[in-house]
């Protein structure tokens, strides 16, 4: 998995691509949580790219749908 997550790769890819990159890092999330409870976390940085990561996905997604919502709204005007 790539440590950086530029918004301009992340905008080449497709739907799917990010919902699965989407999936993998909430699954990254919650072995982070799990290992930081039981005091065995190792890469205390992680957590903090694999946080923003999903967030940087979560705003493309929903301006990708905004924007889509804009041109079917204004296609019917």
């Amino acid at each position: 998995m790539a440590d950086t997550y530029k918004p301009a790769d992340l905008r080449a890819k497709s739907e799917d691509e990010l919902n699965a990159l989407l999936l993998d890092l909430k699954r990254e999330q919650i072995n982070h949580r799990f290992s930081a409870a039981t005091g065995q976390s190792e890469n205390t940085s992680r957590v903090k790219v694999v946080r923003r990561a999903v967030a940087r996905i979560k705003t493309l997604a929903h301006t990708s749908k905004n924007r889509a919502g804009a041109k079917t709204s204004a296609a019917k005007s």
